[in-house]
This record gives C-alpha cells, structure tokens and sequence, in this order.
C-alpha cells in the first residue's frame, strides 16, 4: 500500500498546475471567462467549476480531507447553503446541533421556511439530544466541531454512526479544526464544509468556501452550484492555493500558541472561565483528543463580570480586535455583537454565549507578547 503524502506535501504539491511553457515553480493563472467549445475534452465555464485554476485546487481540497472530490465557492456560506439545498426539499427535515456559527442559524431560521423546509436545532450536541430529533422526513444532520464560539466538541464517529443506521446524510463544518487538526471523512462524516476565508486562506485577504465528500454527493452539490452561481474568480483561486502551502506550518504555530495561552488565561484572576479542547478540565477534552491531532488556534474566554469587555478591546495594543478569525495575525471579538450578533439575545443565552465571552484567533506571534498584551488589557 502506498504511504499517505504528509500534510506539508499536500499543503505544496498536490493539485498545482504545470508550467509547460516556461517550467515555473509555481502554478500558472488562467484568467480567461471564456473557453473553446469545440475539438476539446471539457467545455470549461467558470460558473461551473471547472476552470483550470479551480480543478487544480479542488484536488488540493480534496485530498487534504482525505475526500475524493471538491467544489471551491465564493465564501464559506455559499458553500453552506448550496449544499444543504442540495439535499433538502420541501418537505424534508434536518437537525442541526444547538451550537453555529451565526451565519449558519440565521440561514436556517430566515429562509427554510420560504422553501418548505422543517428543521430542529437539537438541545446540545450529544448524539442522544440529536437522534431525539430525528423524524420520518428527516434527511440530513448538520454539526460543527469545535463549535463557533465556544469550541464545544461533538463525537463526530458516533454522529456518522447515528446517520447511516438512519439512513440520513450528514454534513460537518470543519472550519475551526482545518484539515491540519481534524479529518472528519476517517470518521465516517460525509460531507465536509469550510470556510476557506479562515486557515485555508490564513492572511485575512481571501474570501471563499469548499465542500469536500464522494464524487457521487459532489456531482449532486455541483448540479445546485452552477444555478446558484456561487463560484470564485480564478484570481482568488490562485492566491487560495498559494496560501495552502503554508497552512500545515501555520496551524501547528497557532496550535502550540493557543494551548499555552488557554493555560495563561486559566491562571488569571480577571478571567471567569476558558474554553479551549486542549484543556483537561473541557469537557470534550477526551473526544478531541480521540478525533483532532492538534487543539486548534481558536478559544474563548469569560472576563469576570466587573470587567467592561469593550474596555478590555481597546486596551490592547497588539491583538487586533476585528471580524474574521485565523489570519497570522491575532484577532479577538465578541461575539455577541459580531459573528453572533445576528441572534437574538435569548437565543444567544441559551447557547451561553454572554457579553463578556471573547473568541481570541491566536496568531504565529511569540506567545510572550501576546500574554503581555492580555495582561497589561487587564492590569491597566
């Protein structure tokens, strides 16, 4: 059996094109948005994904999660809705996790409905809470793990399980993890989202999305794709693809410093409470561990409630308060008013997400200056 390319090979080789012309290092872009029709294999058109740039960098896509094909779109919801819509109709059924990114629920909640579609955001992320859900004409289960904001981890091999012995698709977002930390197809998951604006992208300067799964649930995503129009200019797709060389030293970078800052937070008396997998007190440590290489570049923390949050913000000087998350720089937001902020605040409640949580991207700075930043935030 031939040996598996390491991540970093993959991140470099897999997927580039051929400069045939001029035996460049790097992968030619084709700019062109109109192709010859006649006396060729494929009739290429960007609004369906098969240009040279984006078949390339679909392979790279693909077999970074260990999948046998991929679709790259214009951002990461894009690739949300069209393949969700690809496997539901009117009169169809999902359960989705209680823990989203808020994009993802306010999808759910503001246009299901229109198109005839039932859904249920089960209690928690346990399979027991989720199977509670599942109904006649349910079709498809939806979950994220590490969960945006508060890094819930969800047993992904039980939750692929509880699909097949129903007979339901199910369907993950991998964001937070990146293919680096997290392969969900070794699981049994089927498709796999991302944003690829976050670690894929990694320099805060590119947005777009991918669906990773079986040829099979890809032709069926695609066959949505191209009436939805959701595609990327081959300028992104190129710079996407440059970006993924580095994103296997990356992510290990942003993964060491976030464990010692989960533990630097942890000690200090203005923090209420840390979320980060990589902690032994979280309570989906021993899942993460099972399922994730590393514990990612993302956590959260509570300040104690005589702490004003926006104080906090502007009081640092090298953490960038912003929108986004997983550039190499350092990012921090809450969530309340950001990724989340399109919720109501009951909603918001119960998924325990307060005015003081922050939701801290780690960077590849040295750890010593981000802790310093944190503490003089905090001391000042």
């Amino acid at each position: 059996m031939k040996k598996p390319r390491g991540i970093n090979t993959i991140c470099t080789h897999i997927g580039e094109l051929k400069d045939n012309e001029f035996k460049g290092a790097v992968s030619p872009l084709y700019m062109s948005t109109s192709y010859a029709f006649e006396e060729v294999e494929t009739k290429r058109y960007p609004r369906y994904f098969n240009t040279p740039n984006q078949v390339a960098l679909a392979k790279k896509m693909a077999a970074l999660e260990h999948g046998e094909a991929s679709l790259i779109f214009g951002s990461g919801m894009a690739a949300v809705s069209t393949s969700l819509m690809a496997f539901l109709k009117m009169g169809d059924h999902v359960v989705f996790q209680d823990a989203l990114y808020g994009g993802t629920s306010n999808l759910v909640t503001e246009e299901f409905k229109k198109f005839g579609i039932e859904y249920t955001f089960a209690k928690d992320a346990s399979v027991e809470s989720l199977e509670k859900e599942i109904k006649k004409n349910t079709k498809l289960i939806y979950i994220e793990t590490p969960s945006n904001p508060l890094l819930m981890i969800t047993d992904m091999e039980a939750v692929a399980k509880l699909a097949k012995k129903h007979g339901l698709v199910s369907m993950i977002d991998n964001t937070f993890a990146s293919p680096v930390n997290q392969n969900p197809i070794d699981f049994g998951i089927d498709i796999i989202i991302h944003s690829a604006t976050k670690y894929m992208g990694g320099h805060s300067d590119i947005l777009a999305g991918t669906v990773i799964s079986s040829e099979e649930n890809i032709d069926r995503i695609f066959q949505m794709a191209k009436n939805l129009g959701g595609s990327l200019s081959d300028y992104t797709v190129w710079l996407l693809e440059r970006s993924l060389k580095t994103m296997g030293i990356r992510v290990k970078a942003q993964n060491e410093n976030a464990m010692k800052l989960a533990e630097f937070l942890s000690s200090r008396p203005e923090v209420a409470k840390v979320f980060y997998p990589g902690l032994k007190d979280h309570p989906g440590h021993e899942i993460a561990k099972k399922q994730m290489h590393g514990f990612g570049g993302m956590l959260s923390f509570e300040l104690k409630e005589n702490f004003n949050a926006s104080e906090f913000l502007k009081k640092l000087k090298l953490i960038k308060p912003s929108m986004s998350l997983a550039g190499v720089e350092s990012t921090i937001l809450l969530p309340a008013q950001t990724s989340h902020g399109l919720l109501t605040p009951e909603q918001r409640e119960k998924q325990g997400i307060n005015d003081n949580l922050m939701r801290f991207s780690v960077g590849i700075e040295e750890f010593e200056d981000l802790a310093e930043d944190l503490t003089q935030a905090m001391e000042n």
